[in-house]
């Protein structure tokens, strides 16, 4: 119940409804009441009408009056008891008290008007006939309050009837009116975190759209910002790119003189940390690029052929490392992506699980496809990643600890940003349940069917 009301007091959307909703019921208890009040009134007065009119039919058309005992007048149907009676202004005959069975006084005036009877309360109209006889047309006023109080209460059925659907209804329009919102809310949700393009205004209500401007004023801000540090980061390993490269020409020939073993252990240290230092600034440049990469029309890519061409540029690692790389071929598929993203993506998996198996292990690559996916998985044989720090990894220069692999922590990262950009999915698990786990990695592309115009 708290959280509801914290939603309600938080909600625009619930408030108005809320808001307007009351106001509505509130209106129409006001009209209710002033419209049934105002129907009783009118059948009040129609029935006083009737009154008048049965005394008109009776003097006009002199109809006889049949004297009847006064009881049996208080019995039978309330909707048709109408009680006519003969009043005499003078002293009345036996035969004429017949007439007064309810004993009304002799001395009523002319007119509509309410008296107490036999202990009931009578609504009645006397209207004169004669100088000296006046007819008395009755009925009870608790037959006319009951059929007055119908008459209203019919009146106000279709009022009260529509009432909780036109709550509905003003539920059901707030929410569309917020609809644009909610949408704008879904998109930004949706978004990767290196994409900061303006927002859409299209459909977007007159009151929202400042803010959305704003947002969007904001985003052409970040962006420019966030241009200018990747920019930095580009040049910056550009720069030192060709320097290390003079460095490691350089502690390679240094290498190939004759040293003292003391010297040759330093010298391989340096050599070392000058690959690790050129690993981490080509990662750079690669970071730098896929992040200024556009977002171009994406094309139909052999996946086979992809991977044929990554395994190519990794083969001498594998070579130098005796390990067995096997892949099942059995299928191709085409899937729709930018060549150079999925390029990157594969490449930094591969490496990742070439650098961390251990000399003499084995990879395996296996491919394999449904109806509306494409699942690549690469499994390879070394120590694996913890459960709790499969998320981790993907933080850039985030490395698990007490790994010796030479690496700069980018691989990963560099890898599930260009898989967000081709709307894939990476996702890390054990390979094996007993150690060493080793490690895979499921990558899930979405499936293009057709493959016209193909690479």
């Amino acid at each position: 119940m708290d959280g509801f009301q914290k939603k309600i007091r938080q909600s625009l959307q619930y408030r108005l409804s809320i808001w307007l909703a009351g106001c509505i019921i509130g209106v129409t208890l006001v009209g209710v009441a002033l419209s049934f009040t105002h129907a009783l009134h009118e059948a009040n007065e129609f029935q006083d009408d009737q009154l008048r009119q049965i005394a008109a039919l009776i003097d006009d058309h002199h109809l006889p009056l049949t004297p009847r005992d006064g009881e049996d007048v208080l019995v039978g149907d309330d909707d048709t008891r109408v009680v006519v009676q003969l009043l005499r202004s003078t002293q009345a005959s036996t035969r004429d008290a017949d007439y007064n069975f309810l004993h009304f006084p002799s001395g009523l005036p002319n007119g509509i008007q309410t008296i107490t009877a036999r202990g009931i309360v009578w609504r009645l109209f006397i209207k004169p006939l004669t100088s000296d006889m006046r007819i008395a047309v009755s009925q009870p006023i608790a037959v006319r309050d009951e059929i007055a109080q119908d008459s209203a209460l019919r009146t106000l059925a279709p009022l009260l009837l529509l009432l909780p659907l036109l709550i509905v209804l003003i539920a059901l329009l707030t929410k569309k009116m917020f609809a644009p919102v909610q949408r704008l809310a879904l998109q930004l949700d949706r978004r990767d975190e290196q994409e900061l393009g303006i927002l859409d205004e299209k459909d977007l209500p007159l009151e929202i759209k400042p803010f959305v401007a704003a947002i969007n004023r904001l985003l052409v801000r970040v962006e420019r910002s966030a241009s200018v540090h990747r920019r930095f980061i580009a040049d910056a390993a550009h720069e030192l790119r060709s320097p290390m490269t003079a460095l490691s020409l350089q502690a390679e020939r240094l290498a190939q003189t004759d040293l003292l073993p003391e010297a040759k252990i330093r010298v391989a240290t340096l050599r070392q940390g000058i690959f690790r230092t050129q690993s981490l600034v080509n990662q750079l440049l690669t970071l730098a690029r896929i992040q200024e990469q556009k977002h171009d029309h994406p094309i139909a890519i052999s996946l086979q052929r992809a991977i044929r061409q990554v395994l190519e540029d990794l083969m001498p690692q594998v070579v130098h490392k005796k390990i067995d790389l096997g892949m099942n071929d059995s299928v191709d598929v085409h899937i729709m992506a930018d060549e150079i993203e999925l390029r990157i993506l594969i490449k930094n998996l591969l490496d990742n699980a070439i650098r961390y198996t251990p000399a003499g292990g084995r990879i395996e690559l296996e491919l394999t496809m449904s109806q509306q996916h494409v699942r690549l998985e690469i499994n390879d044989s070394g120590t694996g990643i913890a459960e709790q720090d499969r998320e981790r990894v993907f933080d850039p220069f985030y490395r698990v600890l007490g790994n010796d692999e030479n690496g700069s922590g980018l691989g990963l990262s560099i890898a599930r940003m260009a898989a967000r950009r081709i709307a894939a999915s990476i996702e890390l698990h054990h390979t094996h349940a007993s150690p060493p786990h080793g490690l895979s990695v499921v990558i899930k592309f979405q499936r293009h069917h057709a493959a016209p115009n193909s690479v």
